[in-house]
């Protein structure tokens, strides 16, 4: 079963991303799974997508140019009708961050790196 139709990483490091990417394709979760090392450029991409596709998003926090509680201001204002599911996908500890995060009404859901198949299946 794959319940998204897309999956979206936004992770400046690549690593990350190639882990993740093979971790979600190997359980299934979406057969289209796009990574992206700046946010601006995963906002470009939603910008081109159906606005009724629902896609999941993992996001991480600490990256340049846009962070990624930029991406989620930038998201609340262009977007205000999608029906993404956004997880903040981050190797940060601090209680702050993840507060921060739930006070975004788009956020579903706060998980620690490394992202393991045990974390994805609490995801989906």
């Amino acid at each position: 079963m794959q319940p998204y139709k897309s999956v979206i990483l936004v992770d400046d490091d690549p690593i990350n991303n190639l882990i993740n990417k093979r971790l979600i394709t190997k359980l299934s979760i979406s057969e289209k799974v796009e990574e992206f090392l700046e946010a601006e450029k995963a906002l470009q991409k939603l910008r081109s997508l159906d606005p009724n596709e629902q896609t999941l998003i993992l996001l991480d926090i600490n990256m340049p140019v846009m962070n990624g509680w930029d991406f989620l201001n930038v998201y609340l204002k262009e977007f205000p009708d999608r029906k993404d599911q956004i997880f903040m996908l981050s190797s940060s500890i601090d209680l702050q961050d993840r507060q921060k995060a739930m006070e975004f009404s788009v956020v579903k859901g706060f998980v620690e790196k490394p992202l393991t198949p045990d974390k994805m299946k609490n995801i989906v």
